[in-house]
C-alpha cells in the first residue's frame, strides 16, 4: 500500500508539471493585442445591423459583418455569441471594429452593461483629434445616447475582446 502511495503521489506531481507547462498566457496576448489602441463605448438600443448601416451611411465607411471573428463566450453552460463587424481604411492600417456587447441577456463587458456596442480602433494611430471627429459623428446618428472613450485601465475583461 504504501509503495502504491508514493506512485500515485510521484505520477500527480508529473501531471501537475505537464498541466503547468500548457497553460496560456492570455496577459501577454491581451497585451499584444491592445497595443495601440483606441476603444469607444456606445449606448446606441438598437440593432448592430441598423447601427452599422447608420454609420454606413452617415460615415463614409462599410462595416460589414465577420462570423469568423464572432465572439463566442461560455458561461452558466451555455455559449454566447457577440457579433463582430469590421472596416478597414483604405490606403492605410487602421482597422476598425464594431463589438456587439449585449447577446441574449449577456454582456461582452459586464462592466459596462450600460453600453451597447464598442469601437475599436487598430493597426495605425489614432489621434485625439481624430477619436473627437469620430466621437462626434457617432453622438449626431439616431438613437445615440452615449459615446465615451474607454482607457484599458477601465476594462476588467479585456480578454473577451481579443479575436
Amino acid at each position: 500500500m504504501k509503495k502504491w502511495k508514493q506512485k500515485f503521489s510521484s505520477d500527480l506531481n508529473k501531471t501537475k508539471t505537464a498541466l503547468s507547462k500548457l497553460i496560456l498566457d492570455t496577459q501577454y496576448i491581451t497585451d499584444g493585442f491592445f497595443e495601440d489602441t483606441r476603444l469607444l463605448g456606445i449606448m446606441a438600443p438598437m440593432k448592430d445591423y441598423l447601427f452599422c448601416w447608420q454609420l454606413n451611411n452617415m460615415l463614409d465607411v462599410d462595416f460589414r459583418v465577420n462570423n469568423e471573428i464572432e465572439i463566442q463566450l461560455k458561461k452558466k453552460n451555455r455559449n454566447y455569441f457577440f457579433s463582430l463587424f469590421e472596416y478597414h481604411e483604405p490606403a492605410t492600417a487602421l482597422e476598425h471594429y464594431i463589438y456587439n456587447n449585449r447577446f441574449d441577456g449577456e454582456y461582452l463587458l459586464p462592466e459596462f452593461k450600460h453600453l451597447d456596442f464598442l469601437w475599436l480602433m487598430k493597426g495605425d494611430v489614432v489621434t485625439d483629434e481624430m477619436l473627437q471627429q469620430k466621437t462626434e459623428s457617432i453622438r449626431s446618428l439616431n438613437g445615440v445616447q452615449l459615446v465615451m472613450e474607454l482607457t484599458n485601465e477601465k476594462i476588467k475583461n479585456k480578454e473577451h475582446l481579443v479575436f
